[in-house]
């Protein structure tokens, strides 16, 4: 017997440009008890857009909040409905294990991913589109079954297909409605979060490659929602592409608040004086930092320490681990014995 191990890399990345949303719910349950620390016969997850807003496994035995605005928002009765919820689900996992007869010398692992996928209009409204594959899917021992397709896993027909429930349409309506209450909730967190604490700017430079240049960069971060306008001027006049000017557009926090960066290249001996202005008229904020020509504390990339995200940030001011346990083997069909398995540590 040996270890074989799989990485389930859950992809989190929100661009500006994705304007879509989704709420998944995720279920995995084990055969038998496994002998890793943090490990539980039964998990379940909720992610909204792929964060994690609650958490429940089978040692704590309660459905927890992982945000704080859904721990704000949602009452003691919410959660304790939720518990006694995925309580049964936990049995229902466990009664799937002993209709299918596994040997008992074996660990197994089934899981169930379900959920919804909207796509947000211009005017904010989220509508539902067709359920994407793997939004409603079972997985035993890390391969994708449907309950009733025997002929692509003959151990199927061994369950109660009533074991198995698909999404009906009303289900989906209901994920739909939770998701843009949910939504909801996270938007007024950020707006409020806005108010109380303005976006930050930062006007500094960092080395070009002809060594006669510098690299002046405005950067504005922690601004919701993410319409914003950013100038950097020279003497007064807005600069743009014709000088030179690129922007990164708008991008993601790990907080869920959006920054964006402008920088344009000079010459070192360029006296003129730079500002950078940035205007959130939705929060009637309208800020400018001057240039003041002294060195910024940088980090190796140019970026000023202290927070400040670079690019595409994935997860809630976390570190997303796909965490995969490896699972005890028969012999010569190790490799189709895999268990995938997720946790995101807020």
């Amino acid at each position: 017997m040996f270890f074989v191990v799989n990485f389930f890399v859950f992809a989190i990345i929100n661009t500006a440009s994705n304007e879509k949303h989704s709420l998944r719910h995720i279920y995995t349950a084990f055969s038998k008890p496994v002998n890793f620390s943090g490990i539980h016969n039964f998990t379940a997850m909720g992610l909204l857009d792929d964060r994690m807003i609650y958490y429940y496994d089978s040692s704590m035995d309660k459905k927890i909040p992982k945000q704080k605005w859904m721990k704000e928002r949602l009452k003691p009765d919410y959660w304790d409905k939720g518990t006694e919820f995925l309580r049964r689900e936990q049995m229902r996992f466990s009664d799937i294990f002993n209709q299918m007869r596994q040997n008992s010398s074996d660990t197994h692992v089934l899981q169930w991913m379900h959920g919804c996928v909207g796509e947000e209009d211009k005017n904010g409204s989220v509508r539902f589109q067709d359920v994407e594959d793997g939004m409603d899917m079972y997985n035993f021992d890390g391969d994708e079954f449907l309950p009733n397709d025997t002929e692509k896993q003959e151990w199927a027909f061994a369950a109660d297909a009533k074991l198995f429930p698909k999404m009906e349409a009303y289900q989906v309506k209901e994920c739909m409605d939770w998701m843009d209450t949910f939504l909801g909730y996270l938007r007024s967190h950020l707006r409020n979060a806005t108010l109380a604490a303005p976006p930050k700017v930062f006007v500094f430079k960092t080395p070009a490659k002809e060594k006669a240049n510098i690299v002046l960069t405005c950067l504005a971060t922690g601004f919701y929602p993410k319409d914003i306008t950013m100038e950097i001027k020279r003497d007064g006049r807005v600069l743009t592409a014709d000088d030179g000017l690129v922007s990164t557009g708008i991008r993601p926090n790990d907080d869920d608040t959006f920054q964006r960066r402008e920088h344009v290249e000079i010459l070192r001996t360029d006296s003129s004086n730079y500002t950078c202005r940035v205007i959130h008229k939705g929060f009637s904020i309208d800020v400018e930092e001057t240039w003041d020509r002294q060195p910024s504390p940088n980090d190796a990339t140019g970026t000023p320490i202290g927070g400040v995200v670079v690019g595409v940030v994935v997860g809630v001011g976390v570190v997303l681990i796909a965490v995969c346990v490896a699972v005890w083997c028969r012999k010569n069909v190790s490799k189709e014995i895999i268990l995938l398995f997720f946790f995101i540590f807020l």
